[in-house]
């Protein structure tokens, strides 16, 4: 690393923090040769996650795309904006945590209806109509039935 000031390569570490909330490090950094000091930030950059869809297709992991669906899911839900970011946080890393580089939409559908049960009845039903296909409303109705 340079100094961004005079570009000398004489750096030192004055203060490191974790930062929880971003998964990230943040370092105080100081010049030895102009004294000037400066802040870095570290994270950890996840690879990019290549979605199998049921068709063969394949195609770059969106969180947004998960935002929305999961979004609608949610909708008129008594669910803040802050709840949904954590929980499309834990989400995206529990995907990336397996490691592997490609992973099917089936597993993702997986665990959003696991994470949803576990946040809200109603947007799992929701969710799990459109992911689980129901054609009937007994199926609709088994899947009630296995929730309560």
């Amino acid at each position: 690393m340079n100094c961004p000031q005079c570009e000398s390569h004489k750096i030192k570490v004055l203060e490191k923090r974790n930062m929880e909330v971003e998964q990230a490090i943040r370092r105080r950094r100081e010049c030895e040769a102009c004294g000037f000091r400066f802040t870095t930030h570290e994270r950890v950059e996840a690879a990019t996650l290549i979605v199998l869809k049921k068709d063969g297709k394949r195609e770059t992991f969106s969180i947004e795309k998960l935002r929305k669906g999961i979004g609608k899911a949610l909708e008129k839900r008594p669910i803040t904006d802050i709840q949904m970011e954590d929980f499309l946080a834990k989400i995206e890393r529990e995907l990336n945590a397996g490691g592997a580089s490609e992973i099917t939409s089936k597993e993702i559908g997986r665990v959003v209806l696991e994470r949803l049960r576990r946040l809200d009845d109603v947007a799992y039903l929701r969710f799990a109509s459109v992911y689980k296909s129901f054609d009937t409303i007994d199926s609709f109705k088994k899947e009630l039935e296995n929730i309560t």
